[in-house]
């Protein structure tokens, strides 16, 4: 009954005001607060998808508007947004960034029959334990991103004294742990294992530790500003330890926190989809019009292409058929062709290694 009611109310929206959109969908994460790069990338992407559907005559022949949520990566408020956006009638969320956000806000877009797709919540509980069928994601998972790094640690680290520290959040904790237990599986030994707390400006202390240890690489299971601040203390101390993180890192506000000493620093991210053919054209819109292109922005516009494809192909915005639609059906995004397995997971090529390099981030030259 409510999601009749929702269309309802959306299809009386549009007889009332034929000057507006039809359909309201919504992207959500961090557009304020320290991790506000990523909402940026997220918010341009949705954006740049909305303009591209609309232009090309919109869905089922109805226009898109575009709602946009502030969660500051806090899970109280990302439930906020959620009920903010089911009063506003929205019919699919893009979001959220954090996976400590996506998971408490997806009870609520599962009870009020909203479908989520999270471009960039990669804890596996958001899909292991999804409350809903309409809970989705394009980016990969933890524990595929941990299975990665760990075997590349003990790979091309063999001898090395290695610690992993993490932000005690859903992400960062689970990132580092997936990574550590996939390194010693493989016979690796960490020489250390700490917790930290994210929104501090000094690491000394954790930055001494690791020096007392004469630890040689640290994993960093968290996000861009604190492992920025990690990477220049280690410096400022006269370390050459080398820092390895995941997919938070993929802004260029980590070189900007950084400078000089973020040289070498690696990371997991998927394979760059702005080198993708099909995504070049799509690129030169959002470079022209002065959107970021990088990190989680083409990631938003392929879970709103993928989302639209799927609306299309039901004939309708209601719930059950376009999550019966997500699932059969195979979707051509600027990501390249992409479906979702049973629990709503992506079937994508999973992570590689990436460098930053000059004050830039590109595939590790092996």
């Amino acid at each position: 009954m409510k999601k009749t009611l929702l269309a309802g109310v959306a299809l009386g929206f549009a007889f009332s005001s034929p000057a507006f959109a039809d359909i309201a969908i919504g992207v959500a994460g961090p557009m304020t607060g320290q991790y506000a790069a990523f909402g940026e990338q997220m918010k341009a992407g949705a954006e740049q998808a909305v303009e591209d559907i609309n232009e090309a005559g919109g869905v089922n022949g109805e226009m898109l508007t575009l709602e946009v949520g502030d969660d500051a990566c806090d899970p109280r408020q990302a439930v906020s947004v959620a009920n903010q956006m089911a009063g506003n009638g929205v019919v699919f969320m893009a979001g959220h960034f954090c996976s400590g956000s996506s998971i408490p806000a997806s009870a609520v877009y599962a009870e009020e029959g909203i479908i989520q797709i999270s471009p960039a919540s990669t804890n596996p509980t958001f899909t292991d334990e999804r409350p809903g069928p309409g809970i989705f994601r394009t980016c990969g998972r933890d524990d595929q991103q941990g299975e990665v790094a760990g075997k590349f640690l003990r790979e091309n680290f063999p001898d090395a004294k290695i610690a992993f520290v993490h932000d005690k959040t859903a992400y960062g904790m689970g990132l580092a742990d997936a990574t550590m237990a996939v390194y010693e599986e493989a016979g690796g030994t960490p020489a250390l294992y700490e917790a930290y707390t994210a929104g501090e400006k000094d690491y000394t202390a954790l930055v001494s530790k690791l020096n007392e240890e004469g630890v040689d690489v640290l994993y960093v299971g968290g996000y861009h500003t604190e492992a920025g601040l990690m990477a220049r203390q280690m410096r400022e101390q006269g370390m050459d330890t080398v820092l390895v993180s995941g997919d938070a890192l993929v802004t260029d506000e980590y070189w900007a926190i950084t400078g000089d000493a973020g040289e070498g620093t690696l990371m997991t991210f998927s394979p760059d989809p702005r080198k993708n053919e099909v995504a070049a054209p799509v690129v030169e819109k959002m470079e022209a019009a002065g959107r970021s292109t990088e990190g989680y922005s083409l990631y938003t516009y392929a879970a709103i292409q993928a989302w639209a494809a799927a609306v299309e192909a039901a004939g309708s915005v209601d719930f059950d058929p376009v999550v019966a639609a997500l699932n059969d059906g195979t979707f051509d995004t600027v990501l390249g062709s992409l479906d979702f397995d049973d629990k709503g997971d992506v079937t994508l090529p999973g992570y590689v290694f990436y460098e930053w390099k000059d004050g830039a981030y590109d595939y590790l030259e092996q």
